[in-house]
This record gives structure tokens, C-alpha cells and sequence, in this order.
């Protein structure tokens, strides 16, 4: 994508968005931030309030002259949803909001939508073998089934209309200051407070650092191959919570202090605190294929495991 065209970022504010948007402005791209309010950014990045997204949400000030559009503002995971309906409330944001995004910007002619779903429209664990795009979508929560139904709206939108669409489906993104469950292992690694994951060697999951998240973005914007394509990412290694753990230690310049408990006492520990879906991130195996991902857009992670860990202490705490 050359500098004279412009990218529209949608949730730019956020950990991925921001990143995002100043990556593409190094890279020379014009960037239009939009955000829910005015957020500052750097002089370079316009930012576009838009207000609560929805399906009544008016993006023409915010779509006029671009060419891009990558839209990652979403309602994401509630830890203590109230609602009476969640699928509902997701549906609102993840859903109807996506579509009226991505119909305005067909009309406004954008050329390429990015959309970042998410690998919880796959499933929520692996047993035998990693996850690959063809695999019948099985989400497991009310999240995961309004980002499937987001991915087959917008499909629906390519076939009747001029805009290319592109759907990448990341596994927990990591990176300096980190939200969710990441972020907190790491406070808990900085504070050295013993964790009980010692026996936690058999399980397998993906990760993805943010710089190889955003990278793979950025190639996805205007790659002629990447369109209306679905796409897996991750780090292309897959670790055991425990050496997750010692890794983290390592870049922390801290040992990780571990003590074994068996995974089955772990299991029925969270299951009794209303914890399962830590327990099952913590404990389970989520591992994706990315082969598809890499021979097509010839692209490979730029990042290695070790070095976003590194890049995450250093940059985070």
C-alpha cells in the first residue's frame, strides 16, 4: 500500500489499534485513527471520534478518501457479564456493527477490509492435531459465535460487492502491557509470587507476539493473494504453560517460581471458583497451523517467541 492512499483503523486506541497505526505510519502509509472519543495521537495519525459502534453508527467522515479499512474495534470478553442476554449484546457490536462498517466502506470504495475475528470462531481447545482454516468453525462462546457471524456477513458482502475482504483469526496476543490473562501473569511473574503451574508440561498452545500480529496486518492491507481469504497466526511455536512461564522468567531477568500441583486438582480447583475458562487457557491445548498463512503471502513471523517475550519486560514493566 503506497503512501498516497490511506488506512482507516478502527479500535486504534487499543492494544493491537495502536500499535497498529503507528507501525503503518513508519511504514509511510496515512492513517485515520478511529476511536469511540478523541484519543491524542501522534500529530501524523488523525483521529475520528465515532461514537458507540453499532448498526446505526455513521462512518462517513471517517471512511472519506480511504482505500483500507482494518477493523478491530469490538465488544470483546466481559469478565462478569450481567446482562440477561450476552450473545445479544455482543451481536449489537461484533455483528451489526461490523456490517454497517464494512457496507458503508463498500460504498465509500474502499478496495481491501481487514477484519480481525478471532481463532475462538475455530473452537476453544485442541486434542490431536493444531487447528487449520478448513476445519468446520465450532465457537464456543458468546464472543466467538458473533465474531463467526461477522466473518459470514462479510463474506456475504464480498461476493455482492467490489471490496476485498480478508478475515485473520489470532490466537491470545501478547505484547508490553498486555490486557487479559497475559498481562496478569506477568504481574504476577514481576511480584515473584509462586505459581502452581509446575506440572503444566503437556499442554501445547499458541501465542502471538504483537509485532507479528500487526506485521502480518500490514502485509494482508494490499497483498494481491490475501484477498477474500481466511487466515491463522501465531508465533509458529507452540509452549507448554510451564515453559511459557520459565521463558517469561528469562526475559524478565527473574527466575519463574513454580511448584507442581496436578493438572486434574487444577481443573477441579477453577471448576469450583466459576474459573473453567482460565483453567482451560492455562491448562489446555490451543494450537494452530499457520502453513497456509505463510506459503501463500510468503510471509513467516519476523519475531521470535523469545524476543517478544523480551520485547513485552522491557517495554511493559
Amino acid at each position: 500500500m503506497s503512501a498516497e492512499h490511506q488506512l482507516l483503523v478502527t479500535g486504534a486506541s487499543g492494544f493491537v489499534g495502536r500499535a497498529l497505526s503507528l507501525r503503518a505510519v513508519a511504514r509511510g502509509l496515512t492513517v485515520r485513527a478511529a476511536c469511540r472519543f478523541s484519543v491524542d495521537f501522534p500529530p501524523n495519525i488523525a483521529c475520528v471520534p465515532v461514537g458507540d459502534i453499532g448498526s446505526r453508527t455513521d462512518w462517513r467522515i471517517a471512511l472519506m478518501g480511504c482505500d483500507a479499512v482494518v477493523h478491530l474495534a469490538a465488544r470483546a470478553h466481559v469478565i462478569q457479564d450481567v446482562g440477561s442476554d450476552p450473545l445479544s449484546d455482543f451481536r449489537k457490536v461484533n455483528v451489526e456493527g461490523t456490517i454497517n462498517l464494512a457496507r458503508q466502506a463498500a460504498c465509500a470504495g474502499v478496495k481491501r477490509f481487514v477484519f480481525i475475528s478471532s481463532i475462538g470462531v475455530n473452537g476453544a481447545e485442541t486434542f490431536d492435531s493444531p487447528f487449520v482454516v478448513q476445519d468446520e468453525p465450532f465457537p464456543h462462546s458468546p464472543y466467538a459465535i458473533s465474531k463467526h457471524e461477522a466473518e459470514v456477513g462479510l463474506q456475504a458482502l464480498a461476493l455482492e460487492s467490489d471490496m476485498e475482504v480478508v478475515v485473520i483469526r489470532p490466537p491470545l496476543c501478547y505484547g508490553p502491557n498486555a490486557p487479559g490473562n497475559f498481562g496478569a501473569l506477568m504481574r504476577w511473574m514481576q511480584r515473584g509470587l509462586p505459581l502452581p503451574f509446575g506440572a503444566v508440561t503437556q499442554n501445547r498452545r499458541s501465542l502471538v507476539g504483537l509485532d507479528n500480529l500487526v506485521d502480518l496486518i500490514l502485509t494482508c492491507i494490499d497483498h494481491p493473494r490475501a484477498a477474500n481469504q481466511t487466515f491463522l497466526v501465531s508465533d509458529g511455536e507452540d509452549l507448554s504453560t510451564a515453559d511459557l512461564l520459565h521463558r517469561m522468567g528469562k526475559a524478565m531477568n527473574q527466575p519463574a517460581r513454580m511448584f507442581p500441583v496436578p493438572t486434574s486438582l487444577l481443573a477441579v480447583t477453577a471448576r469450583f471458583l466459576g474459573k473453567k475458562s482460565l483453567a482451560q487457557s492455562l491448562l489446555g491445548s490451543l494450537q494452530v497451523d499457520i502453513r497456509k498463512t505463510c506459503e501463500l503471502l510468503d510471509w513467516k513471523p519476523p519475531v521470535s517467541v523469545d524476543e517478544g517475550l523480551r520485547r513485552a519486560a522491557h517495554k511493559g514493566f
